[in-house]
């Protein structure tokens, strides 16, 4: 089992994990412009790919997702944390090009209706809104908030922000 990390950032070295990213004052194992493809790895190279809060800078979210499915193996996990729109930190960072939504990547599942937009197919294994502050947030708000997805997008996000998103989507090959 071989893990890529991209945008590692400072993520300490282990076995089995590649490191990549941009910049080479974090010593990662690969420095890599990230919106460069194709990345410098083979057709599924990779059964699990992390992209900790990297997606929401990159030039093109299709392209790279297409490319994280060229190197991911059939069943692969690619796991992605990334600011939720309504949160001040997906506006206060001057370099995110994308303030991203609980259904973003339903596009690239062949469920979606618009899903002709990649050739990349992903099923969706887990999707969550995370909140932070008080009880209430973490816990009440939160709860409604996964049950009824796209009522908190339209109606309550502004009032009751939510912090990030974490997603698992399985390469389908």
């Amino acid at each position: 089992m071989t893990k890529l990390s991209v945008g590692c950032g400072k993520k300490t070295p282990q076995p089995d994990l590649v490191r990549l990213d941009i910049s080479s004052e974090v010593e990662p194992d690969i420095v890599w412009d990230l919106d460069k493809m194709p990345y410098p790895f083979k057709d599924s190279s990779f059964s699990e790919i992390e992209c900790s809060d990297v997606i929401e800078h990159l030039d093109n979210i299709p392209n790279t997702l297409c490319e994280f499915y060229r190197i991911l193996e059939p069943g692969g996990t690619l796991k992605i944390t990334t600011p939720h729109f309504s949160c001040a930190n997906s506006y206060i960072d001057p370099t995110h090009r994308w303030h991203l939504s609980y259904f973003t990547f339903d596009y690239f599942s062949d469920e979606h209706n618009l899903s002709y937009y990649s050739k990349a197919r992903y099923h969706i294994k887990t999707r969550h809104l995370q909140f932070q502050g008080g009880r209430f947030n973490r816990s009440i708000i939160s709860r409604l908030a996964n049950k009824y997805p796209q009522s908190y997008e339209q109606r309550w996000a502004w009032i009751f922000p939510a912090w990030y998103l974490y997603f698992e989507l399985e390469a389908i090959k």
